[in-house]
């Protein structure tokens, strides 16, 4: 093996954590992972991981040869693609997480139009509403809804993600519509589970925010099954706009308070801040953000308001 490759699988085993996860990643035995990574060190005459039974930490000499190292590998993999005239193809595996709601309902018509665009490109789905581990599972990119203020993860955003507290004509008949936030307290209340905190942000029409904790009488963790929950008329729920849009437009939900906004969030492609972006992935994410954008193609309904 050059020192290219071996400087490949140092940078696979610092994206991994440790040599065994790299070694499960690529399939390739511990023992050989370990030998790449000493003749690597022996080559530059110095140490650049630090091992120990559970993980490896990078020394200060490592750290700066793994941001050198990314850019190399990620140069050499662009030079391949302009030499062998393939850079309108892509090839090699791409591994995505994405929550399952989005993911079903926008996400997987994308990602099938990008495979028919790219026949030779391997992709790998998990839909799954916990927030991976990138490095852990040895994933690529994931697709967050959330807030970004704070992330450990590289992010760019592809969507903006619009919420409405909504509930059918039905429950609104038989137990009436609140008129300002404060009501709410006398309603049944559908809240969703994977948020930091269990009360609602709303802005009032002059901008003012104002925060409610009303009693929550049915929680789940998944979207759908909320909205649903709400169609059968068993409350009020926060539903994003690419959940609760169709049912909106079809009169089967009716927005509450609709003069009151609620915060709005974004969808955004993360990948790990230690791992240079193949092309491949930097085209996947170009691809959702022209199929997205700021006003995507759910938030066309109409409101009962």
């Amino acid at each position: 093996m050059g020192q290219l490759e071996d400087m490949a699988m140092f940078a696979r085993i610092v994206e991994a954590g440790s040599m065994s996860r790299a070694a499960e990643q690529t399939g390739i035995a511990r023992s050989a992972v370990s030998r790449r990574l000493a003749a690597l060190e022996q080559s530059l005459n110095t140490q650049l991981l630090v091992r120990n039974t559970r993980n490896s930490t990078l020394t200060d000499a490592g750290s700066s040869f793994y941001e050198r190292a990314k850019q190399i590998l990620a140069d050499v993999q662009e030079l391949n693609s302009e030499t062998s005239g393939s850079q309108t193809q892509l090839d090699g595996d791409l591994r995505i997480a994405a929550p399952v709601s989005f993911g079903l309902l926008h996400l997987s018509g994308v990602v099938n139009e990008f495979a028919e665009k790219y026949p030779a490109l391997s992709l790998h789905l998990d839909f799954n509403d916990r927030q991976v581990d990138l490095i852990e599972e040895g994933l690529d990119l994931a697709i967050r809804i959330a807030d970004l203020k704070d992330s450990d993860y590289l992010a760019r955003k592809i969507a903006t993600i619009r919420r409405v507290l909504c509930a059918s004509p039905e429950y609104l008949e038989a137990f009436g519509s609140p008129t300002v936030p404060k009501d709410l307290a006398a309603h049944r209340i559908l809240g969703y589970t994977n948020t930091p905190t269990s009360s609602w942000l709303m802005e009032d029409p002059d901008g003012r925010r104002i925060r409610v904790n009303p009693p929550v009488t049915i929680s789940a963790n998944n979207g759908d099954y909320l909205c649903a929950a709400a169609r059968d008329g068993l409350g009020i729920g926060v539903a994003p706009t690419f959940i609760a849009g169709p049912d909106i437009k079809r009169g089967k939900l009716v927005r509450v308070l609709p003069e009151y906004t609620i915060p709005l969030l974004g969808a955004y492609v993360v990948y790990p801040r230690t791992r240079f972006l193949s092309r491949r992935a930097r085209c996947f994410i170009d691809f959702l953000v022209t199929r997205f954008g700021d006003h995507p193609q759910w938030d066309n309904f109409e409101s009962s308001s």
